[in-house]
């Protein structure tokens, strides 16, 4: 496949310049501060969080790796993430913003978000999901039909992008699993860039509703997943947004 040297060009740019990470979010009206991983670990006593550790903006873009569900860095020794020591409580039916740093423009591509409920009797802060199906879609945004991406309203909005917890949702503890897939560098695989953040949160209310379908991280995406493997800059059609479909 042939691409202009102009969009080579800025694929490679841009994969060497722009990263992020989500640095507040707001949960039932409490502002918290995300992981800052290029000071949280310098503390001696690193300050709580609600959002898992990160090691810092980078991409996961092997999508084998545990890294995939909550961030990591294998490669440099960083398996996956650990829980953080902190619970965010809400309601069903409220909205949860996420503020990321400073998104780059040419890092186009869909914003979606999970949720994963820890099992009866395991706190959270010691919950590691594994390899295990326990996530659902929440949320999802990728192209609209006048071909604007997620990722362009987000800068649009100043790095701000909120959901809502769906409604009825059984109490209990739940890890956040919001992401950005940047597709500069995806017309083959590995090339799609995952930027995902887990944070946790204990849902209260009397809800009855829990999803019955369920994908795991690693697993859900794969080299061959629609979505993973698309050139923003030929395919001007709609977006096959990957995963399964948002539960409601």
């Amino acid at each position: 496949m042939l691409f202009t040297s102009a969009s080579l060009l800025l694929a490679f740019v841009s994969y060497v310049a722009g990263h992020g990470y989500v640095q507040e979010q707001v949960v039932g009206g409490t502002t918290y501060t995300g992981y800052l991983p290029y000071s949280d670990p310098y503390y001696s006593t690193p300050p709580p969080r609600i959002i898992r550790k990160i090691p810092g903006n980078g991409p996961i873009t092997d999508l084998s790796l545990i890294d995939v569900q909550c961030n990591g860095w294998s490669e440099g020794g960083v398996i996956g993430s650990a829980p953080a020591p902190l619970i965010a409580p809400t309601a069903p039916g409220t909205t949860v913003t996420f503020k990321w740093t400073t998104w780059p423009d040419s890092h186009l591509g869909p914003i979606i978000t999970y949720m994963a409920k820890a099992p009866s009797g395991t706190n959270i802060t010691q919950w590691l999901p594994g390899t295990s199906a326990v996530w659902f879609k929440i949320a999802e945004t990728g192209k609209s039909s006048s071909g604007v991406w997620a990722t362009q309203t987000l800068i649009n909005n100043a790095g701000s992008w909120s959901v809502t917890i769906p409604s009825g949702l059984a109490p209990g503890q739940y890890i956040i699993r919001h992401e950005i897939i940047a597709l500069h560098a995806a017309w083959a695989y590995p090339g799609a860039q995952v930027y995902p953040s887990c944070s946790q949160i204990q849902i209260t209310g009397s809800g009855n509703r829990s999803p019955t379908s369920f994908v795991s991280f690693p697993g859900a995406y794969t080299g061959t997943t629609q979505g993973i493997v698309y050139d923003v800059y030929t395919n001007t059609g709609s977006y096959p947004i990957p995963g399964p479909t948002v539960w409601t």
